[in-house]
C-alpha cells in the first residue's frame, strides 16, 4: 500500500482554530508542536515518555475518524465517563482513496468499559447473534485481561481495516507481544493500517514501520535503536547487575 492507498494519509492540526496553546490538551508537547502528522507506512508508532501526550494525540486521531473516544468499533456509542478531550474537533484527517472494511480503536485504560458494553448488548442479542461471537465466543470479562486483549486481535480484527491501538502491550506478556507482531503482520498483508502508541521495543521492532518520537520540544521520526525505550532496555539486559547497583546504590 502506497501513501495514497492508506486509509489515513495525514492528520493536520488546525492551529488557527486552537483557542490557546497554554490549556489542555493543546499545551501537551505532542500537540503544541504539531502541524501535520504524515502516515507513509502501514504501521506507524507514536512513542515518547509519559506525559508527552501520545495517548491524547492518538485519541484525537481516532475520534476525528469517528471512533468512540473510549474505544471499540465505529458502531460503539456508549459513554461511561466524559474524560476525553475535544482535540478531535481541531483535526483534519486526509483519507485515502480506499475505505477500510473494518476498524477498531483499542485503549488499554478503558478496555473494561468496552467489554462491559458488549456484555450489555448481548443481554438482548439481535436475531440471536451475540457480539461476543466476534471476539472468540466468550465474554471478555470471563477471560484474563491479556486473554481478552488477544482474543480481540485474533478474532475481531478481520483485515482491510484501520486499527488504532493505545498501549496494546499493557496486558500482554513478552511472548504475547511477539504473537501480536505475527497477527499484525497477517493483517498488514490483508491491506490493514495500524497506528499505535506504545512503550514496547518488541512491538516497535516491526519491520519497515515508521516511528514518531514525541519529545518535550518536537516530534521527529526515529529509528528503533535511537529510542530511549530500546537503549535503556538493552543497557539493562546487557549489564543487569551494574544497572541495579547504580539504581539501588548498593556497592
Amino acid at each position: 500500500m502506497n501513501n495514497a492507498m492508506l486509509y489515513v494519509r495525514h492528520a493536520e492540526l488546525l492551529r488557527d482554530k486552537v483557542p490557546s496553546f497554554r490549556t489542555y490538551p493543546f499545551h501537551l508537547p505532542a500537540v503544541r508542536d504539531l502541524h501535520r502528522l504524515e502516515f507513509q507506512k502501514q504501521v506507524t508508532f507514536l512513542v515518547g515518555e509519559n506525559g508527552t501526550g501520545k495517548s491524547t494525540l492518538l485519541e484525537g486521531i481516532a475520534a476525528a475518524w469517528g471512533f468512540n473516544p473510549e474505544g471499540g468499533t465505529l458502531n460503539f456509542s456508549f459513554n461511561t465517563r466524559s474524560s476525553h478531550s475535544h482535540l478531535y474537533e481541531f483535526f483534519r484527517i486526509a483519507k485515502g482513496v480506499r475505505r477500510p472494511k473494518d476498524g477498531f480503536f483499542l485503549r488499554a485504560e478503558s478496555y473494561y468499559n468496552v467489554a462491559t458494553y458488549i456484555d450489555e448488548l448481548d443481554e438482548e442479542p439481535k436475531a440471536g447473534n451475540f457480539i461476543k461471537d466476534s471476539y472468540g465466543g466468550k465474554s471478555l470479562h470471563e477471560q484474563s485481561h491479556g486473554e481478552s486483549f488477544f482474543s480481540t486481535f485474533v478474532h475481531r480484527f478481520g483485515g482491510q481495516g484501520l486499527y488504532i491501538l493505545d498501549e496494546p502491550e499493557a496486558a500482554l506478556s513478552p511472548l504475547r507481544q511477539m504473537s501480536l507482531l505475527v497477527r499484525m503482520h497477517e493483517l498488514v498483508q490483508q491491506h490493514s493500517q495500524f497506528i499505535i502508541a506504545t512503550h514496547s521495543p518488541i512491538l516497535m521492532s516491526y519491520p519497515g514501520a515508521d516511528i514518531y518520537l514525541l519529545g518535550e520540544e518536537s516530534i521527529r521520526q526515529a529509528a528503533l535503536e535511537d529510542t530511549e525505550h530500546y537503549t535503556v532496555t538493552k543497557a539493562f539486559l546487557n549489564d543487569r547487575q551494574g544497572m541495579l547497583r547504580e539504581l539501588l546504590g548498593d556497592g
